[in-house]
C-alpha cells in the first residue's frame, strides 16, 4: 500500500514537473515571437495605409480610437490621420468593421482631406468565396462598382437597388450593402459624425 502511494506521488510529481517545463517553454516561445509578430502587423498596417492613401510620401501623425453605437452595440473605429513628409495633412485611413453575409467584414479605407475615397483594402472577410469575396476588386477604379473618387461627405453611398449609384456585386447585394456601410461609417468616424446603425448612414451630432 505504501509502495502504491509512493508510486502515485512520484507520477504526480513527474506530471507537475512536465507541466511546469512546458509552461516555461511556451512563455519563452511567446516572448521570442511577440516582437516579430507585432513588427509584422505594424508593417502590414503601414503598407495598407500607403495603399489606400495612394502615396508613399506620407506619415501617420495620429491614431484615434473612435467608439460609436451601431446596430445596438458599441462599434470601434481606428482613424489614422496622415500627412505628407512636409507635414501637411492629406486625410486619413480608417479601419471599419461591419457584419457581412458570412461574418465580420473589416475594411481599411483612405479619404483625402475633402472626404473623397482614395482607395481601400479588405483586412478581414468571412464572405462566400467567389461571390462576397469579390469586394476586394469590385469597388476599385477598374471595377463595376467603382467607389474611388466618390465622397460620403456629399451623401452616403448606396447600391442602385437602394436608390444609390453603386452597382452591387452580382448575386451579393448583402455583401455590397455591408461594404458600403463600412465605408459610410468610416467616413462618419473620420468626420466626427454619429452613425445610424440601421442604415449605415452618417448623421450630424
Amino acid at each position: 500500500m505504501e509502495k502504491m502511494k509512493s508510486s502515485l506521488f512520484n507520477m504526480v510529481m513527474v506530471l507537475v514537473g512536465f507541466a511546469i517545463v512546458i509552461a516555461v517553454l511556451l512563455a519563452w516561445v511567446n516572448h521570442i515571437t511577440e516582437a516579430p509578430i507585432k513588427a509584422k502587423a505594424e508593417k502590414t498596417l503601414q503598407d495598407g495605409i500607403q495603399e489606400v492613401m495612394q502615396t508613399q510620401d506620407m506619415k501617420v501623425t495620429k491614431n484615434d480610437t473612435v467608439r460609436q453605437m451601431a446596430d445596438g452595440k458599441e462599434t470601434v473605429f481606428v482613424v489614422h490621420e496622415v500627412a505628407n513628409q512636409a507635414g501637411k495633412g492629406i486625410g486619413a485611413a480608417v479601419e471599419s468593421t461591419v457584419m457581412g453575409f458570412g461574418g465580420d467584414l473589416k475594411v481599411l479605407v483612405g479619404f483625402d482631406d475633402l472626404g473623397k475615397i482614395l482607395g481601400y483594402t479588405i483586412l478581414q472577410t468571412s464572405e462566400t468565396p467567389g461571390l462576397g469575396m469579390k469586394a476586394d476588386k469590385w469597388f476599385r477604379k477598374d471595377g463595376k462598382g467603382n467607389v474611388i473618387g466618390k465622397s460620403p461627405a456629399t451623401g452616403d453611398l448606396a447600391v442602385s437597388k437602394d436608390g444609390g449609384d453603386v452597382d452591387a456585386i452580382t448575386a451579393s447585394t448583402i455583401t455590397s450593402r455591408a461594404f458600403l456601410k463600412a465605408i459610410n461609417q468610416a467616413y462618419a468616424a473620420y468626420a466626427h459624425k454619429g452613425v445610424d446603425g440601421d442604415s449605415g448612414a452618417s448623421k450630424q451630432i
